[in-house]
Protein backbone atom coordinates (compact mmCIF):
# COMPACT_ATOMS: atom_id res chain seq x y z
CA UNK A 1 0.00 0.00 0.00
CA UNK A 2 0.89 3.65 -0.21
CA UNK A 3 -0.31 6.48 1.46
CA UNK A 4 -1.26 9.87 0.34
CA UNK A 5 1.88 11.23 -0.22
CA UNK A 6 2.87 8.40 -2.34
CA UNK A 7 5.50 6.50 -0.10
CA UNK A 8 4.87 2.79 0.58
CA UNK A 9 3.73 2.13 3.89
CA UNK A 10 2.84 -1.61 5.99
CA UNK A 11 1.26 -1.92 9.61
CA UNK A 12 5.10 -2.20 11.24
CA UNK A 13 5.92 0.88 9.62
CA UNK A 14 2.95 3.36 9.51
CA UNK A 15 3.87 6.87 11.02
CA UNK A 16 0.56 8.39 12.16
CA UNK A 17 0.47 11.74 14.41
CA UNK A 18 -2.61 10.67 16.47
CA UNK A 19 -4.19 13.53 18.66
CA UNK A 20 -7.06 12.14 20.88
CA UNK A 21 -7.75 13.03 24.13
CA UNK A 22 -9.99 9.93 24.95
CA UNK A 23 -7.13 6.94 25.15
CA UNK A 24 -6.09 3.76 27.55
CA UNK A 25 -6.43 3.52 30.03
CA UNK A 26 -9.45 6.07 29.90
CA UNK A 27 -12.28 4.08 29.68
CA UNK A 28 -15.13 4.85 27.06
CA UNK A 29 -15.17 2.91 23.77
CA UNK A 30 -13.73 5.28 21.78
CA UNK A 31 -10.85 5.23 24.23
CA UNK A 32 -10.62 1.34 23.48
CA UNK A 33 -11.22 2.03 19.47
CA UNK A 34 -7.73 4.14 19.13
CA UNK A 35 -6.11 2.04 21.60
CA UNK A 36 -7.14 -1.24 19.56
CA UNK A 37 -6.82 0.06 15.92
CA UNK A 38 -3.18 2.07 16.15
CA UNK A 39 -1.34 -0.98 17.69
CA UNK A 40 -2.39 -2.69 14.98
CA UNK A 41 -1.57 -0.32 12.59
CA UNK A 42 1.24 1.46 13.40
CA UNK A 43 4.53 0.66 15.82
CA UNK A 44 6.78 3.51 17.56
CA UNK A 45 6.87 5.58 14.44
CA UNK A 46 3.34 6.07 15.21
CA UNK A 47 3.07 9.23 17.79
CA UNK A 48 -0.16 9.19 20.13
CA UNK A 49 -0.85 12.36 21.30
CA UNK A 50 -3.45 12.03 24.25
CA UNK A 51 -4.28 13.30 28.45
CA UNK A 52 -2.07 12.23 31.05
CA UNK A 53 -4.35 9.87 33.50
CA UNK A 54 -3.84 8.01 36.52
CA UNK A 55 -2.50 4.48 35.34
CA UNK A 56 -0.95 5.80 32.01
CA UNK A 57 2.64 4.70 32.59
CA UNK A 58 1.84 0.98 33.20
CA UNK A 59 -0.78 1.41 29.91
CA UNK A 60 2.46 2.98 27.98
CA UNK A 61 4.97 0.83 28.13
CA UNK A 62 3.42 -2.03 26.78
CA UNK A 63 1.97 -0.21 24.05
CA UNK A 64 4.12 -0.35 20.66
CA UNK A 65 3.24 2.77 19.63
CA UNK A 66 5.12 6.33 21.01
CA UNK A 67 2.99 7.82 23.33
CA UNK A 68 3.10 11.63 24.31
CA UNK A 69 1.16 12.10 27.72
CA UNK A 70 0.03 16.00 28.01
CA UNK A 71 -1.60 17.77 30.96
CA UNK A 72 -4.53 19.46 28.99
CA UNK A 73 -5.94 21.43 32.15
CA UNK A 74 -8.98 23.75 31.21
CA UNK A 75 -9.74 26.63 33.08
CA UNK A 76 -13.33 27.98 33.56
CA UNK A 77 -12.03 31.63 34.34
CA UNK A 78 -10.79 31.25 30.33
CA UNK A 79 -13.21 32.17 27.53
CA UNK A 80 -12.89 29.43 26.15
CA UNK A 81 -11.71 27.88 29.06
CA UNK A 82 -10.42 25.07 26.83
CA UNK A 83 -7.81 27.34 25.03
CA UNK A 84 -4.88 25.82 26.99
CA UNK A 85 -5.91 22.40 25.44
CA UNK A 86 -5.79 23.81 22.36
CA UNK A 87 -2.74 25.59 22.16
CA UNK A 88 -0.83 22.74 24.58
CA UNK A 89 -1.95 20.05 21.65
CA UNK A 90 -1.54 22.51 18.73
CA UNK A 91 2.76 23.21 19.92
CA UNK A 92 3.35 19.47 20.39
CA UNK A 93 1.55 18.40 17.50
CA UNK A 94 4.41 21.04 15.49
CA UNK A 95 6.73 19.30 17.23
CA UNK A 96 6.52 16.22 16.95
CA UNK A 97 5.86 16.43 13.47
CA UNK A 98 8.57 18.91 12.84
CA UNK A 99 11.18 16.43 14.55
CA UNK A 100 9.84 12.67 13.40
CA UNK A 101 8.80 11.85 9.80
CA UNK A 102 5.46 11.22 9.91
CA UNK A 103 3.36 11.23 6.94
CA UNK A 104 -0.69 11.96 8.13
CA UNK A 105 -2.29 13.77 11.23
CA UNK A 106 -5.22 11.81 12.61
CA UNK A 107 -8.08 13.57 15.44
CA UNK A 108 -9.85 11.65 17.43
CA UNK A 109 -12.71 14.34 17.60
CA UNK A 110 -13.66 17.23 15.97
CA UNK A 111 -12.58 19.51 18.71
CA UNK A 112 -10.70 20.44 19.88
CA UNK A 113 -8.72 17.80 18.17
CA UNK A 114 -9.60 18.21 14.39
CA UNK A 115 -9.32 21.90 14.64
CA UNK A 116 -5.60 21.30 15.62
CA UNK A 117 -4.83 18.74 13.08
CA UNK A 118 -6.26 20.95 10.41
CA UNK A 119 -4.22 24.22 11.27
CA UNK A 120 -1.03 22.56 11.69
CA UNK A 121 -1.30 20.32 8.72
CA UNK A 122 -1.69 23.33 6.78
CA UNK A 123 1.82 24.40 8.67
CA UNK A 124 3.63 20.97 8.51
CA UNK A 125 1.87 19.86 4.66
CA UNK A 126 0.15 16.70 5.92
CA UNK A 127 -3.02 15.04 4.86
CA UNK A 128 -5.51 15.02 8.18
CA UNK A 129 -7.92 12.61 9.21
CA UNK A 130 -10.89 13.14 11.47
CA UNK A 131 -13.23 10.93 13.33
CA UNK A 132 -16.56 12.08 13.76
CA UNK A 133 -19.00 10.06 16.16
CA UNK A 134 -22.33 11.71 15.96
CA UNK A 135 -23.19 13.58 19.52
CA UNK A 136 -21.01 16.15 18.68
CA UNK A 137 -22.36 17.54 16.06
CA UNK A 138 -26.07 17.11 17.56
CA UNK A 139 -25.03 18.51 20.70
CA UNK A 140 -22.24 21.34 20.40
CA UNK A 141 -24.69 23.87 18.37
CA UNK A 142 -23.27 27.47 19.53
CA UNK A 143 -22.72 29.31 16.54
CA UNK A 144 -18.83 29.28 17.36
CA UNK A 145 -18.35 25.52 17.65
CA UNK A 146 -20.19 24.35 14.61
CA UNK A 147 -18.28 27.41 12.64
CA UNK A 148 -14.99 25.91 14.15
CA UNK A 149 -16.67 21.86 13.54
CA UNK A 150 -17.04 23.63 10.06
CA UNK A 151 -14.07 24.54 9.09
CA UNK A 152 -12.14 20.96 10.56
CA UNK A 153 -14.64 18.61 8.84
CA UNK A 154 -14.40 20.60 5.74
CA UNK A 155 -10.55 20.92 5.96
CA UNK A 156 -9.45 17.04 6.38
CA UNK A 157 -8.62 15.14 3.55
CA UNK A 158 -10.70 12.35 5.18
CA UNK A 159 -13.24 12.17 7.73
CA UNK A 160 -14.47 8.72 9.27
CA UNK A 161 -17.72 8.25 10.34
CA UNK A 162 -19.15 5.83 12.75
CA UNK A 163 -22.36 5.09 10.77
CA UNK A 164 -24.85 6.26 8.22
CA UNK A 165 -26.45 8.15 10.44
CA UNK A 166 -23.06 10.59 11.62
CA UNK A 167 -22.25 10.36 7.67
CA UNK A 168 -25.63 11.93 7.22
CA UNK A 169 -24.46 14.57 9.59
CA UNK A 170 -21.23 15.46 8.03
CA UNK A 171 -23.09 15.89 4.34
CA UNK A 172 -25.47 18.19 6.40
CA UNK A 173 -22.56 20.45 7.26
CA UNK A 174 -21.18 20.60 3.80
CA UNK A 175 -18.49 18.20 3.75
CA UNK A 176 -17.55 16.91 0.63
CA UNK A 177 -19.11 13.03 -0.10
CA UNK A 178 -16.58 11.73 -1.65
CA UNK A 179 -14.53 12.89 1.81
CA UNK A 180 -16.36 10.80 4.30
CA UNK A 181 -15.63 6.87 4.85
CA UNK A 182 -18.20 4.88 7.25
CA UNK A 183 -15.79 2.65 9.65
CA UNK A 184 -17.85 1.62 12.51
CA UNK A 185 -16.25 0.64 15.94
CA UNK A 186 -15.01 -3.04 16.66
CA UNK A 187 -15.07 -5.00 19.69
CA UNK A 188 -12.63 -7.69 21.28
CA UNK A 189 -13.51 -10.98 19.47
CA UNK A 190 -10.87 -12.85 22.22
CA UNK A 191 -12.60 -11.11 25.46
CA UNK A 192 -16.23 -10.99 23.82
CA UNK A 193 -17.03 -14.05 22.82
CA UNK A 194 -19.69 -17.06 23.00
CA UNK A 195 -19.65 -19.69 25.34
CA UNK A 196 -18.55 -17.91 28.73
CA UNK A 197 -20.14 -19.20 32.00
CA UNK A 198 -22.61 -17.32 33.47
CA UNK A 199 -24.19 -19.14 35.20
CA UNK A 200 -22.70 -17.88 38.66
CA UNK A 201 -23.89 -14.44 38.00
CA UNK A 202 -27.56 -15.53 37.02
CA UNK A 203 -27.20 -17.48 40.44
CA UNK A 204 -26.00 -14.43 42.29
CA UNK A 205 -29.68 -12.62 40.93
CA UNK A 206 -31.00 -15.31 42.32
CA UNK A 207 -32.70 -16.34 38.84
CA UNK A 208 -34.31 -19.71 38.25
CA UNK A 209 -32.49 -21.67 35.28
CA UNK A 210 -35.67 -20.86 33.19
CA UNK A 211 -35.87 -17.12 33.66
CA UNK A 212 -35.07 -14.65 31.33
CA UNK A 213 -32.52 -12.05 31.73
CA UNK A 214 -32.71 -8.66 30.23
CA UNK A 215 -29.15 -6.81 30.35
CA UNK A 216 -28.42 -2.68 29.71
CA UNK A 217 -25.68 -1.65 29.63
CA UNK A 218 -23.64 2.32 29.26
CA UNK A 219 -23.89 5.64 31.43
CA UNK A 220 -27.06 6.17 33.15
CA UNK A 221 -28.38 8.88 30.71
CA UNK A 222 -32.57 9.11 29.95
CA UNK A 223 -31.46 8.77 25.91
CA UNK A 224 -30.51 4.98 26.79
CA UNK A 225 -33.83 4.27 27.78
CA UNK A 226 -33.17 1.79 30.17
CA UNK A 227 -36.33 3.50 32.44
CA UNK A 228 -38.78 1.80 29.36
CA UNK A 229 -36.96 -1.47 29.81
CA UNK A 230 -37.72 -1.58 33.85
CA UNK A 231 -41.00 -0.58 33.07
CA UNK A 232 -41.88 -3.21 30.56
CA UNK A 233 -40.66 -5.95 32.98
CA UNK A 234 -44.61 -6.34 34.93
CA UNK A 235 -45.97 -6.43 31.22
CA UNK A 236 -43.87 -9.67 29.88
CA UNK A 237 -44.35 -11.40 33.15
CA UNK A 238 -48.08 -10.88 32.80
CA UNK A 239 -47.75 -12.13 29.39
CA UNK A 240 -46.25 -15.64 30.55
CA UNK A 241 -42.33 -14.79 30.92
CA UNK A 242 -40.54 -15.17 33.91
CA UNK A 243 -38.17 -11.61 33.26
CA UNK A 244 -35.54 -10.22 34.76
CA UNK A 245 -34.37 -6.76 34.17
CA UNK A 246 -30.42 -6.42 35.11
CA UNK A 247 -28.83 -2.90 34.55
CA UNK A 248 -24.78 -2.07 34.61
CA UNK A 249 -23.68 1.50 34.57
CA UNK A 250 -22.95 4.82 36.57
CA UNK A 251 -24.43 8.09 35.54
CA UNK A 252 -26.88 11.32 36.42
CA UNK A 253 -29.93 9.07 36.11
CA UNK A 254 -28.93 6.51 38.96
CA UNK A 255 -31.32 8.09 41.37
CA UNK A 256 -34.11 8.34 38.67
CA UNK A 257 -33.93 4.70 37.76
CA UNK A 258 -33.55 3.55 42.02
CA UNK A 259 -37.38 5.77 41.78
CA UNK A 260 -38.49 3.50 39.09
CA UNK A 261 -37.57 0.24 40.66
CA UNK A 262 -38.70 1.29 43.69
CA UNK A 263 -42.25 2.30 42.13
CA UNK A 264 -42.43 -0.97 39.81
CA UNK A 265 -44.79 -3.46 40.89
CA UNK A 266 -42.10 -6.22 41.13
CA UNK A 267 -39.04 -4.22 41.92
CA UNK A 268 -37.11 -7.88 42.99
CA UNK A 269 -36.91 -8.01 39.26
CA UNK A 270 -35.19 -5.15 38.56
CA UNK A 271 -31.30 -5.17 39.67
CA UNK A 272 -29.61 -2.45 39.62
CA UNK A 273 -25.95 -3.08 39.55
CA UNK A 274 -23.66 0.03 39.18
CA UNK A 275 -20.50 -0.77 37.96
CA UNK A 276 -19.03 -3.50 36.97
CA UNK A 277 -15.36 -5.11 36.77
CA UNK A 278 -14.05 -5.14 32.76
CA UNK A 279 -13.74 -9.30 33.51
CA UNK A 280 -16.89 -9.79 34.50
CA UNK A 281 -18.58 -7.64 31.55
CA UNK A 282 -18.15 -10.45 29.20
CA UNK A 283 -19.68 -12.86 31.78
CA UNK A 284 -22.84 -10.97 32.09
CA UNK A 285 -23.26 -10.99 28.40
CA UNK A 286 -22.79 -14.27 28.70
CA UNK A 287 -25.59 -14.30 32.24
CA UNK A 288 -28.31 -12.70 30.09
CA UNK A 289 -30.93 -13.82 27.20
CA UNK A 290 -31.21 -10.54 25.44
CA UNK A 291 -29.53 -6.95 25.23
CA UNK A 292 -31.96 -3.85 25.79
CA UNK A 293 -31.04 -0.34 25.38
CA UNK A 294 -33.84 1.48 23.42
CA UNK A 295 -32.20 4.44 22.84
CA UNK A 296 -34.26 7.60 22.12
CA UNK A 297 -33.58 11.50 21.30
CA UNK A 298 -33.20 13.89 24.31
CA UNK A 299 -33.05 17.46 22.61
CA UNK A 300 -30.07 17.21 20.75
CA UNK A 301 -28.78 14.35 22.49
CA UNK A 302 -28.28 11.03 20.54
CA UNK A 303 -26.50 7.36 19.94
CA UNK A 304 -23.93 7.66 17.26
CA UNK A 305 -23.51 4.14 17.18
CA UNK A 306 -23.44 1.90 20.50
CA UNK A 307 -20.65 0.13 20.77
CA UNK A 308 -22.56 -2.40 23.36
CA UNK A 309 -24.64 -3.91 20.63
CA UNK A 310 -22.04 -4.98 19.13
CA UNK A 311 -20.08 -6.42 22.46
CA UNK A 312 -23.65 -8.33 22.98
CA UNK A 313 -23.54 -9.71 19.58
CA UNK A 314 -20.19 -10.99 19.62
CA UNK A 315 -21.08 -13.10 23.10
CA UNK A 316 -23.94 -14.37 20.81
CA UNK A 317 -26.64 -12.17 22.05
CA UNK A 318 -29.40 -10.69 20.25
CA UNK A 319 -30.50 -6.69 21.04
CA UNK A 320 -33.30 -4.18 21.21
CA UNK A 321 -31.97 -0.89 20.39
CA UNK A 322 -34.06 2.10 19.57
CA UNK A 323 -34.91 3.83 16.31
CA UNK A 324 -33.04 7.11 16.91
CA UNK A 325 -29.21 8.08 15.75
CA UNK A 326 -26.80 5.57 14.42
CA UNK A 327 -28.17 2.39 16.14
CA UNK A 328 -28.61 1.38 12.62
CA UNK A 329 -25.44 0.36 11.67
CA UNK A 330 -25.23 -2.00 14.92
CA UNK A 331 -28.52 -3.92 14.98
CA UNK A 332 -29.55 -4.40 11.96
CA UNK A 333 -33.79 -4.56 11.97
CA UNK A 334 -35.24 -7.98 11.36
CA UNK A 335 -31.71 -9.47 11.40
CA UNK A 336 -29.48 -9.15 14.09
CA UNK A 337 -32.09 -7.84 16.45
CA UNK A 338 -34.98 -5.39 16.58
CA UNK A 339 -35.14 -1.37 16.49
CA UNK A 340 -38.29 0.11 17.99
CA UNK A 341 -39.59 3.64 19.02
CA UNK A 342 -37.52 4.41 22.00
CA UNK A 343 -40.38 7.18 22.95
CA UNK A 344 -43.24 4.39 23.31
CA UNK A 345 -42.95 1.88 26.25
CA UNK A 346 -45.45 0.00 24.48
CA UNK A 347 -43.03 -0.07 21.37
CA UNK A 348 -39.77 -0.92 23.66
CA UNK A 349 -42.46 -3.96 25.48
CA UNK A 350 -43.41 -5.24 22.07
CA UNK A 351 -40.30 -5.06 21.04
CA UNK A 352 -38.71 -7.43 24.18
CA UNK A 353 -41.10 -9.71 23.95
CA UNK A 354 -40.78 -10.24 20.35
CA UNK A 355 -37.55 -11.76 21.20
CA UNK A 356 -38.33 -12.92 24.12
CA UNK A 357 -40.65 -15.61 22.91
CA UNK A 358 -39.64 -19.31 23.43
CA UNK A 359 -42.81 -19.94 20.61
CA UNK A 360 -41.16 -18.26 17.55
CA UNK A 361 -37.48 -19.19 18.11
CA UNK A 362 -37.02 -15.02 16.41
CA UNK A 363 -34.44 -13.96 18.88
CA UNK A 364 -32.54 -17.20 18.88
CA UNK A 365 -32.22 -17.19 15.32
CA UNK A 366 -31.22 -13.07 15.58
CA UNK A 367 -28.63 -13.69 18.12
CA UNK A 368 -26.89 -16.12 15.88
CA UNK A 369 -26.69 -13.76 13.15
CA UNK A 370 -25.78 -11.32 15.32
CA UNK A 371 -22.01 -13.85 16.13
CA UNK A 372 -21.42 -14.08 13.06
CA UNK A 373 -21.73 -10.53 12.05
CA UNK A 374 -19.81 -9.30 14.23
CA UNK A 375 -16.97 -11.93 14.62
CA UNK A 376 -16.83 -11.63 10.54
CA UNK A 377 -17.13 -7.99 10.25
CA UNK A 378 -16.43 -5.85 14.03
CA UNK A 379 -13.08 -7.88 14.98
CA UNK A 380 -10.20 -4.86 15.62
CA UNK A 381 -8.44 -7.05 12.87
CA UNK A 382 -11.04 -5.93 10.15
CA UNK A 383 -11.53 -2.76 11.60
CA UNK A 384 -7.93 -2.14 11.32
CA UNK A 385 -7.89 -3.76 7.73
CA UNK A 386 -10.55 -1.36 6.79
CA UNK A 387 -9.37 1.35 7.84
CA UNK A 388 -6.12 0.68 6.63
CA UNK A 389 -7.64 0.31 2.89
CA UNK A 390 -9.19 4.10 3.25
CA UNK A 391 -6.18 5.97 4.68
CA UNK A 392 -3.87 4.39 2.35
CA UNK A 393 -5.02 5.82 -1.22
CA UNK A 394 -2.55 6.34 -3.19
CA UNK A 395 -3.66 9.72 -4.06
CA UNK A 396 -3.77 12.58 -2.02
CA UNK A 397 -7.28 14.32 -1.91
CA UNK A 398 -7.00 18.10 -1.82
Amino acid sequence: MRDWTGEAMNTPDARFLVITELFQPTKGGTAVWFDEVYRRMGGAGTHILTADVPGAEEHDRASPNTIHRLGLKRYPWLRPESLPVYLEFFLKTLSVGWRHPVTQIHAGRVLPEGLVAVRAGRLLRLPVVIYAHGEEITTWRQPRRVKAMREAYCGAQLVIANSEFTRGLLLDMGVQPERVVIINPGVDTERFRPGLDGSKLRASLGLKPEAKLILSVGRLSRRKGFDYVMQSVPELVRRGLDVHHAVIGKGEDAEYLAGIRAASAMPERIHLLGGVSADDLPLWYAASDLFAMPNRDIGADTEGFGMVFIEAAACGRTSLSGIAGGTGSAVLDGVTGLRCDGNALASVTEGLYRLLDPATGFGRDCAARAEKRAHREFSWDAVMDLSLIHISEPTRRS
